[in-house]
């Protein structure tokens, strides 16, 4: 596996599970890491020097010397391409088109169903606590459904950066007031992301069915 010259650095919120993506992918890889904590709360990703970064002033992003990669998602990408081994990405049609299919979930369906009822309990964000957290259960059924015949998120033996996107906000969903317990195949999946080398957990917060 190639190393970068010198440590990532990784523009990161703890308690994002966003930053949470990429700082989770990059303990997968073994990659050296530079955290460097942003200050949400004191506008520090609206600084000029931030947004030169991200122009939306959003968490995370990452430097890998002279690239700057901004949106967890397309970081995973990144990372994959650059650092990772094959089975992360796949470089077949069929099997990208599935990965992007669950990019697409964690930047939808998950960000507007658990995220987003994490975002209540924990930021105190303005969301109908009902409309997402039934959201987040019409998601918990399909995904229940579709695991339920395969280990991974995307058909085969081994994980795949689909599994990373949606990892966190999913186990983190109880924080948000949303039950795992009515989803065994999706908490198998979440304990096999879990036992992978490297892993890095999100802390946790005692809020919610979490409390």
């Amino acid at each position: 596996m190639k190393h970068p010259a010198q440590p990532i650095k990784l523009h990161r919120f703890t308690l994002s599970g966003h930053s949470h993506r990429a700082e989770l992918f990059l303990s997968l890889l073994g990659l050296p890491v530079e955290a460097l904590d942003v200050d949400l709360l004191g506008g520090q990703q609206k600084s000029p020097a931030y947004l030169a970064m991200n122009a939306f002033g959003q968490v995370p992003v990452i430097q890998d010397g002279d690239v700057t990669v901004a949106d967890s998602n397309a970081i995973l990408v990144y990372l994959a391409r650059r650092y990772g081994a094959a089975h992360w990405l796949p470089d077949d049609p069929a099997g990208a088109a599935q990965v992007q299919r669950w990019l697409s979930v964690a930047a939808g369906q998950v960000a507007y169903g658990p995220c987003a009822a994490r975002l209540i309990t924990v930021f105190k964000m303005n969301f109908n606590a009902d409309e997402v957290i039934a959201r987040a259960h019409t998601l918990f059924d399909i995904m229940e459904k579709e695991l339920a015949g395969r280990p991974w998120l995307v058909a085969g033996e081994a994980p795949t950066i689909a599994d990373v996107a949606n990892y966190t906000y999913i186990a983190h969903a109880p924080e948000g007031n949303v039950s795992l317990q009515p989803y065994p195949a999706i908490r198998a999946w979440l304990a096999r992301v879990e036992a992978l080398p490297g892993f890095f957990p999100m802390p946790k917060t005692a809020i919610g069915l979490a409390a």
